[in-house]
Protein backbone atom coordinates (compact mmCIF):
# COMPACT_ATOMS: atom_id res chain seq x y z
CA UNK A 1 0.00 0.00 0.00
CA UNK A 2 0.97 3.28 -0.65
CA UNK A 3 0.66 6.12 1.90
CA UNK A 4 -1.97 8.93 0.76
CA UNK A 5 -1.04 11.40 3.63
CA UNK A 6 1.40 12.33 6.22
CA UNK A 7 0.20 14.07 9.27
CA UNK A 8 -0.21 13.68 13.18
CA UNK A 9 -3.19 12.85 15.36
CA UNK A 10 -3.10 15.85 18.16
CA UNK A 11 -3.96 14.14 21.59
CA UNK A 12 -4.05 16.82 23.92
CA UNK A 13 -0.36 17.83 24.32
CA UNK A 14 0.53 14.84 22.76
CA UNK A 15 1.72 14.32 19.31
CA UNK A 16 1.53 10.79 17.10
CA UNK A 17 2.99 11.29 13.91
CA UNK A 18 1.24 8.90 11.51
CA UNK A 19 0.47 7.89 7.47
CA UNK A 20 -3.04 7.19 6.38
CA UNK A 21 -3.51 4.68 4.26
CA UNK A 22 -7.10 3.62 2.27
CA UNK A 23 -8.67 0.62 3.72
CA UNK A 24 -11.25 -0.13 1.18
CA UNK A 25 -10.54 -0.94 -2.58
CA UNK A 26 -13.19 -1.36 -5.37
CA UNK A 27 -13.28 -4.54 -6.73
CA UNK A 28 -15.53 -4.13 -9.41
CA UNK A 29 -14.68 -5.43 -12.86
CA UNK A 30 -13.85 -1.92 -14.74
CA UNK A 31 -15.43 -1.62 -18.14
CA UNK A 32 -14.96 1.34 -20.58
CA UNK A 33 -17.54 2.34 -23.48
CA UNK A 34 -17.01 2.23 -26.97
CA UNK A 35 -18.75 2.58 -30.09
CA UNK A 36 -21.28 -0.56 -30.66
CA UNK A 37 -20.61 -0.27 -34.70
CA UNK A 38 -17.05 -0.34 -35.06
CA UNK A 39 -15.69 -0.95 -31.30
CA UNK A 40 -13.92 2.65 -30.86
CA UNK A 41 -12.82 3.46 -27.60
CA UNK A 42 -15.11 6.63 -26.57
CA UNK A 43 -12.85 9.52 -25.12
CA UNK A 44 -14.25 12.85 -23.03
CA UNK A 45 -12.01 15.64 -24.07
CA UNK A 46 -12.20 19.04 -21.62
CA UNK A 47 -13.30 21.70 -24.47
CA UNK A 48 -13.44 25.01 -23.41
CA UNK A 49 -17.01 26.49 -24.68
CA UNK A 50 -15.77 29.92 -25.39
CA UNK A 51 -12.35 29.16 -27.79
CA UNK A 52 -13.65 25.60 -28.48
CA UNK A 53 -9.79 24.59 -27.77
CA UNK A 54 -8.86 21.29 -25.67
CA UNK A 55 -7.37 22.31 -22.55
CA UNK A 56 -4.73 20.61 -20.66
CA UNK A 57 -5.57 19.87 -17.10
CA UNK A 58 -2.95 22.29 -16.26
CA UNK A 59 -4.56 24.99 -17.15
CA UNK A 60 -7.91 24.26 -15.40
CA UNK A 61 -8.95 26.46 -12.65
CA UNK A 62 -12.19 26.21 -10.65
CA UNK A 63 -15.05 28.26 -10.68
CA UNK A 64 -18.18 29.15 -8.46
CA UNK A 65 -21.58 30.51 -10.44
CA UNK A 66 -24.12 32.82 -8.77
CA UNK A 67 -27.02 34.50 -10.07
CA UNK A 68 -24.94 34.80 -13.44
CA UNK A 69 -21.94 36.23 -11.95
CA UNK A 70 -18.81 33.93 -12.05
CA UNK A 71 -16.18 33.47 -9.07
CA UNK A 72 -12.61 32.05 -10.48
CA UNK A 73 -10.38 30.20 -8.22
CA UNK A 74 -6.71 29.25 -8.99
CA UNK A 75 -5.31 26.46 -7.59
CA UNK A 76 -2.72 29.33 -5.75
CA UNK A 77 -6.00 30.86 -3.86
CA UNK A 78 -7.75 27.47 -2.64
CA UNK A 79 -3.95 26.30 -1.34
CA UNK A 80 -4.22 29.75 0.58
CA UNK A 81 -7.04 28.43 2.71
CA UNK A 82 -5.97 27.79 6.00
CA UNK A 83 -7.75 24.54 6.88
CA UNK A 84 -6.54 23.16 3.73
CA UNK A 85 -2.82 23.21 4.69
CA UNK A 86 -3.17 21.50 8.42
CA UNK A 87 -1.49 18.22 8.57
CA UNK A 88 -3.22 17.55 12.17
CA UNK A 89 -5.80 15.10 12.75
CA UNK A 90 -7.48 17.19 16.22
CA UNK A 91 -9.01 14.92 18.68
CA UNK A 92 -12.23 16.89 20.21
CA UNK A 93 -14.20 14.75 21.74
CA UNK A 94 -14.26 10.42 23.05
CA UNK A 95 -17.80 9.63 22.98
CA UNK A 96 -19.59 6.01 23.10
CA UNK A 97 -19.79 4.17 19.95
CA UNK A 98 -23.14 3.17 20.03
CA UNK A 99 -23.70 6.88 19.93
CA UNK A 100 -22.28 7.01 16.22
CA UNK A 101 -25.32 7.10 13.31
CA UNK A 102 -23.88 4.23 10.34
CA UNK A 103 -25.61 6.09 8.04
CA UNK A 104 -22.65 8.86 8.65
CA UNK A 105 -19.74 6.41 8.30
CA UNK A 106 -18.21 7.46 4.57
CA UNK A 107 -14.45 6.41 4.04
CA UNK A 108 -12.13 3.85 6.18
CA UNK A 109 -7.64 4.72 6.75
CA UNK A 110 -5.77 3.03 7.94
CA UNK A 111 -3.11 5.31 10.61
CA UNK A 112 0.50 3.79 10.22
CA UNK A 113 2.77 5.12 13.26
CA UNK A 114 5.68 7.43 11.01
CA UNK A 115 7.82 7.69 13.85
CA UNK A 116 11.21 5.62 15.24
CA UNK A 117 9.30 4.82 18.67
CA UNK A 118 5.45 4.37 18.25
CA UNK A 119 5.04 4.59 22.18
CA UNK A 120 2.51 7.77 21.57
CA UNK A 121 0.42 5.83 18.89
CA UNK A 122 0.30 2.43 21.58
CA UNK A 123 -1.04 4.84 23.97
CA UNK A 124 -3.27 6.09 22.51
CA UNK A 125 -4.82 2.97 20.79
CA UNK A 126 -4.48 1.62 24.92
CA UNK A 127 -6.80 4.70 25.85
CA UNK A 128 -9.23 3.97 23.24
CA UNK A 129 -9.36 0.23 24.19
CA UNK A 130 -9.14 1.39 28.53
CA UNK A 131 -11.91 3.61 27.98
CA UNK A 132 -14.27 1.72 25.22
CA UNK A 133 -14.60 4.90 23.45
CA UNK A 134 -13.79 6.39 20.12
CA UNK A 135 -12.25 9.69 19.08
CA UNK A 136 -13.96 12.56 17.41
CA UNK A 137 -11.43 13.84 15.20
CA UNK A 138 -11.68 17.13 12.79
CA UNK A 139 -8.66 17.20 10.05
CA UNK A 140 -8.40 18.24 6.37
CA UNK A 141 -8.08 15.94 3.28
CA UNK A 142 -8.20 16.72 -0.20
CA UNK A 143 -9.25 20.13 -0.22
CA UNK A 144 -11.87 19.11 1.84
CA UNK A 145 -12.25 19.54 5.77
CA UNK A 146 -13.63 16.51 7.16
CA UNK A 147 -14.95 14.99 10.23
CA UNK A 148 -13.98 11.71 11.31
CA UNK A 149 -14.13 8.84 14.25
CA UNK A 150 -10.95 7.57 15.31
CA UNK A 151 -11.32 3.64 16.71
CA UNK A 152 -9.56 0.64 16.74
CA UNK A 153 -8.98 -2.56 14.38
CA UNK A 154 -6.57 -5.51 15.54
CA UNK A 155 -3.47 -3.78 16.76
CA UNK A 156 -4.08 -0.87 14.13
CA UNK A 157 -5.64 3.05 14.53
CA UNK A 158 -8.64 3.66 12.00
CA UNK A 159 -9.60 6.63 10.77
CA UNK A 160 -13.45 6.92 9.52
CA UNK A 161 -14.77 9.90 7.59
CA UNK A 162 -18.31 11.11 8.86
CA UNK A 163 -20.90 12.76 6.86
CA UNK A 164 -21.49 16.09 8.19
CA UNK A 165 -24.86 16.72 9.76
CA UNK A 166 -26.23 18.77 7.12
CA UNK A 167 -25.20 16.16 4.79
CA UNK A 168 -27.19 13.07 6.04
CA UNK A 169 -30.93 14.04 4.75
CA UNK A 170 -34.21 13.67 6.33
CA UNK A 171 -36.56 10.50 5.69
CA UNK A 172 -39.70 11.63 5.37
CA UNK A 173 -42.28 9.42 3.13
CA UNK A 174 -46.48 10.08 3.59
CA UNK A 175 -47.05 6.44 3.35
CA UNK A 176 -45.59 5.73 6.86
CA UNK A 177 -47.40 8.28 8.21
CA UNK A 178 -50.83 5.88 7.75
CA UNK A 179 -51.87 3.41 10.29
CA UNK A 180 -51.02 -0.35 9.64
CA UNK A 181 -52.31 -3.21 11.80
CA UNK A 182 -50.08 -6.27 12.30
CA UNK A 183 -51.99 -9.12 14.05
CA UNK A 184 -50.06 -10.86 16.52
CA UNK A 185 -49.61 -13.93 14.15
CA UNK A 186 -47.85 -12.12 11.53
CA UNK A 187 -45.61 -10.72 14.51
CA UNK A 188 -45.15 -14.38 15.91
CA UNK A 189 -44.64 -15.90 12.13
CA UNK A 190 -42.08 -13.32 11.65
CA UNK A 191 -40.10 -13.74 14.79
CA UNK A 192 -40.08 -17.24 14.50
CA UNK A 193 -38.53 -16.85 10.50
CA UNK A 194 -36.02 -14.82 12.38
CA UNK A 195 -35.24 -17.34 14.73
CA UNK A 196 -34.76 -19.61 11.82
CA UNK A 197 -32.35 -16.91 9.73
CA UNK A 198 -30.40 -16.36 13.43
CA UNK A 199 -26.84 -16.93 12.91
CA UNK A 200 -23.25 -14.91 13.33
CA UNK A 201 -22.33 -12.48 10.43
CA UNK A 202 -19.44 -14.03 8.93
CA UNK A 203 -18.07 -11.42 5.73
CA UNK A 204 -16.17 -14.51 3.87
CA UNK A 205 -19.86 -15.93 3.39
CA UNK A 206 -21.22 -13.63 0.61
CA UNK A 207 -20.02 -13.28 -2.41
CA UNK A 208 -20.62 -10.57 -5.23
CA UNK A 209 -22.74 -12.95 -7.44
CA UNK A 210 -22.87 -10.14 -10.26
CA UNK A 211 -18.89 -9.44 -10.70
CA UNK A 212 -18.66 -13.09 -10.75
CA UNK A 213 -21.07 -13.66 -13.57
CA UNK A 214 -19.70 -10.31 -15.06
CA UNK A 215 -16.42 -12.08 -15.45
CA UNK A 216 -18.13 -15.47 -16.19
CA UNK A 217 -19.67 -13.52 -19.27
CA UNK A 218 -16.36 -11.61 -20.08
CA UNK A 219 -14.59 -15.48 -20.71
CA UNK A 220 -17.69 -16.84 -22.26
CA UNK A 221 -17.06 -14.08 -24.84
CA UNK A 222 -13.50 -14.57 -25.09
CA UNK A 223 -13.89 -18.16 -26.02
CA UNK A 224 -17.01 -17.87 -27.90
CA UNK A 225 -16.82 -14.17 -29.10
CA UNK A 226 -20.60 -13.13 -31.21
CA UNK A 227 -21.58 -16.72 -31.24
CA UNK A 228 -21.83 -16.71 -27.26
CA UNK A 229 -25.69 -18.06 -25.44
CA UNK A 230 -26.26 -16.14 -22.50
CA UNK A 231 -28.46 -18.64 -21.53
CA UNK A 232 -26.44 -21.55 -22.35
CA UNK A 233 -23.71 -19.74 -20.34
CA UNK A 234 -25.76 -18.98 -17.32
CA UNK A 235 -27.93 -21.85 -17.30
CA UNK A 236 -31.25 -18.91 -17.12
CA UNK A 237 -32.85 -17.23 -19.69
CA UNK A 238 -31.58 -13.78 -19.51
CA UNK A 239 -34.75 -12.13 -19.01
CA UNK A 240 -35.78 -14.20 -16.62
CA UNK A 241 -37.45 -11.82 -13.55
CA UNK A 242 -39.94 -12.14 -10.82
CA UNK A 243 -43.10 -9.96 -11.31
CA UNK A 244 -46.73 -9.06 -9.33
CA UNK A 245 -47.09 -8.11 -5.63
CA UNK A 246 -47.01 -10.50 -2.70
CA UNK A 247 -50.96 -10.14 -1.63
CA UNK A 248 -51.13 -12.53 0.95
CA UNK A 249 -48.80 -11.44 3.81
CA UNK A 250 -49.19 -15.16 6.37
CA UNK A 251 -48.96 -17.98 3.31
CA UNK A 252 -45.66 -16.02 2.37
CA UNK A 253 -44.44 -16.04 5.81
CA UNK A 254 -45.62 -19.36 6.12
CA UNK A 255 -43.85 -20.69 3.27
CA UNK A 256 -40.42 -19.12 4.47
CA UNK A 257 -40.90 -20.63 7.43
CA UNK A 258 -41.37 -24.47 5.65
CA UNK A 259 -38.37 -23.45 3.05
CA UNK A 260 -36.16 -22.50 5.85
CA UNK A 261 -36.81 -25.42 8.25
CA UNK A 262 -37.05 -28.05 5.03
CA UNK A 263 -40.24 -29.80 6.91
CA UNK A 264 -43.61 -29.75 6.24
CA UNK A 265 -45.35 -29.87 3.33
CA UNK A 266 -43.47 -28.08 0.17
CA UNK A 267 -44.32 -25.10 -1.97
CA UNK A 268 -44.24 -27.80 -4.97
CA UNK A 269 -47.09 -29.84 -2.71
CA UNK A 270 -49.73 -27.45 -2.49
CA UNK A 271 -51.77 -25.49 -5.22
CA UNK A 272 -49.97 -22.54 -7.19
CA UNK A 273 -50.70 -19.12 -5.83
CA UNK A 274 -49.80 -16.22 -7.30
CA UNK A 275 -48.48 -14.65 -4.30
CA UNK A 276 -46.06 -17.79 -3.80
CA UNK A 277 -44.68 -17.64 -7.15
CA UNK A 278 -43.83 -13.65 -6.45
CA UNK A 279 -42.71 -14.66 -3.12
CA UNK A 280 -39.97 -17.33 -4.68
CA UNK A 281 -39.03 -14.80 -7.37
CA UNK A 282 -38.32 -11.96 -5.15
CA UNK A 283 -36.25 -13.86 -2.93
CA UNK A 284 -33.64 -15.07 -5.34
CA UNK A 285 -33.21 -11.98 -7.97
CA UNK A 286 -30.64 -13.14 -10.62
CA UNK A 287 -28.03 -10.34 -10.69
CA UNK A 288 -28.18 -9.51 -6.95
CA UNK A 289 -24.81 -7.21 -5.61
CA UNK A 290 -24.45 -8.87 -2.71
CA UNK A 291 -26.62 -11.74 -1.48
CA UNK A 292 -25.05 -15.13 0.08
CA UNK A 293 -23.89 -17.80 -2.13
CA UNK A 294 -25.85 -20.22 -3.27
CA UNK A 295 -23.89 -22.81 -5.29
CA UNK A 296 -23.84 -26.17 -2.57
CA UNK A 297 -20.01 -26.68 -3.74
CA UNK A 298 -19.33 -22.47 -2.30
CA UNK A 299 -21.90 -23.11 0.78
CA UNK A 300 -19.64 -26.06 1.68
CA UNK A 301 -16.68 -24.53 1.87
CA UNK A 302 -17.49 -21.49 3.60
CA UNK A 303 -19.55 -22.88 6.47
CA UNK A 304 -18.69 -21.61 9.41
CA UNK A 305 -17.60 -23.85 12.14
CA UNK A 306 -16.77 -21.08 14.63
CA UNK A 307 -20.07 -20.90 17.12
CA UNK A 308 -21.65 -25.02 16.88
CA UNK A 309 -23.15 -24.03 20.42
CA UNK A 310 -24.99 -20.75 19.12
CA UNK A 311 -26.49 -22.50 16.50
CA UNK A 312 -27.74 -25.02 17.68
CA UNK A 313 -29.04 -22.91 20.19
CA UNK A 314 -30.50 -20.56 17.25
CA UNK A 315 -31.80 -23.95 15.79
CA UNK A 316 -33.62 -24.87 19.14
CA UNK A 317 -35.10 -21.75 19.75
CA UNK A 318 -36.48 -21.38 16.03
CA UNK A 319 -38.25 -24.79 16.88
CA UNK A 320 -39.66 -23.58 20.13
CA UNK A 321 -40.65 -20.59 18.42
CA UNK A 322 -42.35 -22.33 15.76
CA UNK A 323 -44.28 -25.26 17.60
CA UNK A 324 -46.84 -22.64 19.61
CA UNK A 325 -46.95 -20.60 16.52
CA UNK A 326 -48.17 -23.33 14.19
CA UNK A 327 -51.09 -24.46 17.32
CA UNK A 328 -52.18 -20.93 17.58
CA UNK A 329 -52.25 -20.92 13.61
CA UNK A 330 -54.10 -24.37 13.51
CA UNK A 331 -56.63 -23.09 16.21
CA UNK A 332 -57.02 -19.42 14.00
CA UNK A 333 -57.74 -21.76 10.54
CA UNK A 334 -60.24 -23.75 12.70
Amino acid sequence: MRAIWKGAIAFGLVNVPVKVYSATEDHDISLHQVHNADGGRIRYQRRCEVCSKIVDYEDIDKAYEDDGRTVVLSREELKSIPAENSHEIDVVQFVPAEQLDPMMFEKSYYLEPDSKSPKAYVLLRRALEDTDRVAIVQFALRDKTRLGALRIRGDVLVLQSLLWADEVREASFPSLETTIRISAQEREMSAALVDSMAADFEPDQFTDDYQLQLRQLIEAKLEKGESLDTEETFGVPAAEAGSGEVIDLMEALKRSLEKKRGGGASAADEPAKPAAKSTAAKAAPRTGTRTAAKTPAKTAGKTPAKTPAKTAAAKTAASKTSAPTSARSARKEA
